[in-house]
């Protein structure tokens, strides 16, 4: 099958190296010539493992292109992917420009019937507004061509997109046409050899799926540190009360780990988004609004404790804090409403220091925080302990669990700890000498 893919941010590269896998052409168009020039030399500008071989392979063998052209790009498609961005806006919509500036030009220089397929994060709605542009662009062209926009939202998780986009749980598949269903059931037929998992429901309902799905996740989420700071406080284990709920088949453990809140470019965006939609639809959506309050109290959480520890010594100003991890997530540079940006901002306002260690996602963190005097970024994990009053873990990359503890020991003024992925052993660390402060647990805790 012959596919354009436009634009080459994370949706769109990732679903146009496993489309070209799976031996589709896969045509992807973005507007910065920069990207395409860097992409057509076999580089990829984002960070996801396993991505750049893929695209280098499909590319060399011919089924994998790039370019500024989507008329070129659309010339003999038999499917175009919309999947573009939808950043958010000050209340919290989603920005559509980018999604409708497409729509215009598909239906600018489509020239045969073509399956429009939005992949991009969308309202509820959007699917019938990219129909009404493509139509009226074609009206004032005098063609008479059928065009089908279904809805095709995507599930990757940064860091493993590629083994979901070619393993998948479900593609939820939004049209009334049984001719654009056929199209897509076709396409994804190699993805689902095991058994069958296309979706086909109504194109709103689609819509609604993908919001309702992030908003589930991070209602767990902001659930489980709700959770956590009551253990805090009472005495509980927030370990053992996971264990406890995650065995009941209803609950699972999935997405119920306490750690600083969540962040990216999907969960944050699309609570918002959603308590727009309900908003404007007269509907007060109390639950979300719980879910974004909870959350964002839990980015400030480990600043505050580091703040409260510190209070009968002077307060953080003019002392240093190590911090381990910046990206929103460990396998990602992304650092999109990153909790590190939360807690660095919080804890540089009331004048401490920062140095802090990234393995991937340094240089983005250089670009976020160039205008703060009190952050240093390196590329050293250890180097960042040296002469620190405490350490504090932002991000569960895998190097930082297993660290060389003694060596940290020696490298900071003090053995004073912070944890916001719940790593370690509180009794382990106790062992070791180092004061212990984690998410959710009492600090004797074995």
């Amino acid at each position: 099958m012959k596919l354009c893919i436009v634009g080459t941010g994370y949706v769109g590269l990732v679903s146009a190296a496993c489309f070209a896998e799976m031996g589709n052409t896969v045509t992807c168009v973005d507007v910065n010539p920069a990207v395409v020039e860097k992409l057509n030399a076999g580089s990829v500008h984002i960070f996801e493992p396993g991505l750049e071989p893929m695209v280098q392979r499909s590319r060399a063998d011919g089924r994998l292109s790039f370019t500024t052209s989507l008329e070129q790009g659309i010339a003999d498609a038999d499917c175009a992917f919309i999947c573009v961005g939808t950043p958010p806006q000050p209340d919290g919509s989603c920005d559509l420009s980018y999604v409708r500036q497409v729509a215009a030009e598909i239906g600018r220089h489509m020239q045969k019937e073509l399956v429009v397929v939005d992949k991009s994060t969308v309202p509820v709605g959007t699917a019938d507004t990219v129909r009404g542009i493509i139509e009226k662009e074609l009206a004032e062209r005098g063609l008479d061509l059928r065009v089908d926009v279904v809805s095709n939202p995507e599930f990757l998780k940064e860091g493993d997109a590629i083994s979901d986009f070619m393993k998948p749980d479900r593609v939820v598949l939004g049209t009334d046409s049984e001719r654009a269903a056929s199209i897509m059931r076709e396409l994804y037929a190699p993805f689902a050899r095991t058994r069958e998992k296309l979706i086909v429901m109504r194109v709103r309902s689609a819509e609604m799926t993908k919001y309702a799905a992030n908003c589930m996740l991070a209602t767990k989420i902001s659930f489980i540190n709700e959770i956590a700071t009551i253990c805090e406080k009472v005495g509980a284990d927030v370990r053992d009360v996971r264990t406890g709920i995650g065995s009941d088949s209803r609950i699972g453990y999935q997405f119920i780990y306490p750690g600083v809140g969540y962040g990216g470019s999907c969960f944050p965006k699309d609570v918002k988004a959603l308590i727009q939609t309900a908003e404007s639809a007269g509907v007060e959506p109390l639950l979300l609004n719980a879910v974004e309050a909870v959350n964002a109290r839990q980015k400030k959480h480990m600043a505050e404790r580091i703040q409260d520890y510190f209070a009968p010594q002077g307060g953080v100003k003019g002392k240093t804090l190590a911090l381990w991890g910046l990206a929103f997530k460990a396998n990602t540079d992304d650092m999109r409403e990153a909790a590190s940006i939360s807690i660095v901002n919080a804890l540089t306002a009331a004048g401490m220091k920062i140095r802090a260690f990234d393995p991937v996602a340094a240089d983005n963190a250089r670009r976020i925080f160039k205008d703060n005097a009190l952050v240093e970024i390196l590329d050293d994990q250890y180097g960042v302990c040296r002469d620190a009053q405490a350490l504090l873990v932002v991000t569960e990359w895998n190097q930082f669990r297993n660290p060389d503890f003694d060596r940290v020991k020696s490298l900071l003024t003090a053995p004073l700890l912070f944890d916001g992925r719940n790593l370690y052993s509180p009794s382990a660390m106790a062992e070791r000498g180092f004061a212990y402060f984690c998410i959710g647990r009492p600090a004797a805790a074995v």
